[in-house]
Protein backbone atom coordinates (compact mmCIF):
# COMPACT_ATOMS: atom_id res chain seq x y z
CA UNK A 1 0.00 0.00 0.00
CA UNK A 2 3.12 2.74 0.49
CA UNK A 3 4.06 2.28 -2.67
CA UNK A 4 0.95 3.05 -4.08
CA UNK A 5 0.47 6.43 -1.87
CA UNK A 6 4.02 7.35 -2.71
CA UNK A 7 3.22 7.19 -6.50
CA UNK A 8 -0.18 8.46 -6.40
CA UNK A 9 1.30 11.63 -4.40
CA UNK A 10 3.87 11.90 -6.95
CA UNK A 11 1.51 12.08 -9.24
CA UNK A 12 -0.41 14.82 -7.75
CA UNK A 13 2.32 16.73 -7.11
CA UNK A 14 4.55 16.61 -10.70
CA UNK A 15 2.53 15.21 -13.52
CA UNK A 16 -1.71 15.13 -12.94
CA UNK A 17 -3.78 13.25 -10.85
CA UNK A 18 -3.88 9.18 -11.52
CA UNK A 19 -6.45 7.73 -12.78
CA UNK A 20 -5.97 4.13 -12.30
CA UNK A 21 -2.96 2.31 -10.67
CA UNK A 22 -3.14 -0.29 -13.36
CA UNK A 23 -0.39 -2.53 -11.21
CA UNK A 24 2.87 -2.87 -9.02
CA UNK A 25 5.92 -5.38 -9.28
CA UNK A 26 9.09 -5.83 -7.36
CA UNK A 27 10.94 -5.44 -9.95
CA UNK A 28 14.82 -6.08 -10.16
CA UNK A 29 17.37 -4.98 -11.98
CA UNK A 30 21.11 -4.88 -12.48
CA UNK A 31 21.32 -6.96 -8.97
CA UNK A 32 18.96 -4.17 -8.04
CA UNK A 33 15.52 -4.45 -6.48
CA UNK A 34 12.47 -1.75 -6.00
CA UNK A 35 9.06 -1.51 -7.32
CA UNK A 36 7.45 -0.40 -10.72
CA UNK A 37 4.01 0.48 -11.28
CA UNK A 38 1.99 1.32 -14.48
CA UNK A 39 -0.34 4.50 -13.94
CA UNK A 40 -3.11 5.64 -16.16
CA UNK A 41 -3.22 9.42 -16.38
CA UNK A 42 -6.20 11.45 -18.03
CA UNK A 43 -3.91 14.63 -20.44
CA UNK A 44 -5.20 17.34 -20.76
CA UNK A 45 -8.53 17.11 -19.63
CA UNK A 46 -9.42 20.92 -19.52
CA UNK A 47 -8.05 21.30 -22.89
CA UNK A 48 -9.51 18.35 -24.26
CA UNK A 49 -13.18 18.89 -22.90
CA UNK A 50 -12.94 23.00 -24.09
CA UNK A 51 -12.83 21.73 -27.53
CA UNK A 52 -15.24 18.95 -27.15
CA UNK A 53 -12.61 16.17 -27.82
CA UNK A 54 -12.59 13.06 -26.11
CA UNK A 55 -9.54 13.19 -23.46
CA UNK A 56 -6.39 11.37 -23.56
CA UNK A 57 -5.27 8.87 -21.02
CA UNK A 58 -1.49 8.51 -20.92
CA UNK A 59 0.07 5.04 -19.31
CA UNK A 60 3.19 5.43 -17.54
CA UNK A 61 5.62 3.35 -16.01
CA UNK A 62 7.23 4.02 -12.80
CA UNK A 63 10.11 2.84 -10.90
CA UNK A 64 10.73 3.28 -7.08
CA UNK A 65 13.39 1.95 -4.78
CA UNK A 66 13.42 -0.51 -1.94
CA UNK A 67 12.55 2.83 0.10
CA UNK A 68 9.66 3.71 -2.06
CA UNK A 69 11.12 6.94 -3.42
CA UNK A 70 10.25 7.51 -6.66
CA UNK A 71 13.68 7.32 -8.79
CA UNK A 72 12.58 7.60 -12.41
CA UNK A 73 8.95 7.54 -14.50
CA UNK A 74 8.27 7.64 -18.29
CA UNK A 75 4.95 8.19 -20.62
CA UNK A 76 4.78 4.93 -22.17
CA UNK A 77 1.86 5.50 -24.15
CA UNK A 78 -0.85 7.59 -25.52
CA UNK A 79 -4.72 6.96 -26.40
CA UNK A 80 -7.90 8.18 -26.68
CA UNK A 81 -10.23 7.03 -23.78
CA UNK A 82 -12.85 5.62 -26.19
CA UNK A 83 -10.71 3.81 -27.59
CA UNK A 84 -10.75 0.07 -26.26
CA UNK A 85 -7.48 -0.87 -23.52
CA UNK A 86 -4.28 -2.58 -24.77
CA UNK A 87 -4.24 -6.15 -24.07
CA UNK A 88 -0.78 -6.57 -22.31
Amino acid sequence: MRIMVEVKDFFNENIAPPHKIISVKKHEENGETGWRALVEVIEEKEYMKRYANDQMVGLYEVFLDDDSEVTGFSRISLRFRSDLEEQA
